[in-house]
């Protein structure tokens, strides 16, 4: 049995990197997902995993008339959206401030924060709806989300992850991804590596699951000590 069964979820940014992994591993745990990516190849690779539990859908997490017809289709083909994985993000090349350009700003700020305000207006009121969104899952959402929609058993957390081997070490660091680099950055990691994309897959089955029933509001840092 597993420990999400019967459960369907939406996941954004689910062509690669850590949005792939936790469509797999979701469906490993019996959940339905709709697989969201506004990269064709990629969001269809993924689905093809598993075509009986996997199923594509493109979006732009920008448009709020894409997150409409991504609901749309959430509940046609699956009846129900119990867990939303706002994943999808971007980012630019870490560097001064002073040399992010304004059209990188507004990318960041719309991808990373307009596009989790579009996707929770858009999941929220179905949920509340059915009277059953205990499950619901909104990953790099606030705590004011969670003490608003706790009274209607709606669950919201944030995942914080370490950076990965999933191609973005450039971008977050502002370095080479090279042996030598990669080791300085380790340094200041107390357990010693850099994030894998399994480890963040874990923390969301969990967060997801019925062992996380009574768990809202937390900004869980997935990354090895980093932090501290």
């Amino acid at each position: 049995m597993g420990r999400l069964d019967g459960k369907v979820a939406i996941v954004t940014g689910a062509g690669s990197g850590f949005g792939a992994g936790i469509s797999k591993r979701f469906a490993a745990e019996g959940c339905k997902v709709l697989v969201c990516d506004i990269n064709n190849t990629g969001g269809e690779a993924t689905a093809a995993t598993s075509p009986s539990t996997l199923s594509f859908h493109k979006m732009d997490v920008t448009k709020s008339a894409d997150w409409k017809s991504t609901l749309s289709t959430c509940l046609e083909k699956f009846g129900r959206c119990d867990i939303l994985v706002n994943n999808a993000g971007w980012s630019y090349t870490n560097k001064p401030t002073t040399d992010v350009t304004e059209e990188e700003f507004e990318r960041v700020f719309d991808v990373n924060v307009k596009g989790v305000y579009l996707g929770c207006n858009a999941w929220v009121n179905q949920a509340i709806e059915r009277k059953e969104g205990g499950k619901g899952a909104v990953w790099n959402a606030t705590k004011g989300l969670a003490a608003e929609y706790g009274q209607h058993q709606i669950r919201v957390n944030s995942i914080c992850p370490l950076v990965t081997g999933t191609g973005l070490f450039s971008a977050f660091t502002g370095m080479q991804d090279t042996p030598e680099n990669r080791q300085k950055f380790i340094g200041n990691v107390p357990m010693g590596r850099i994030g894998e994309v399994e480890d963040v897959v874990n923390a969301c089955v969990f967060m997801a699951s019925e062992e996380a029933k009574f768990i809202t509001g937390v900004n869980l840092e997935v990354d090895g000590g980093r932090c501290i």
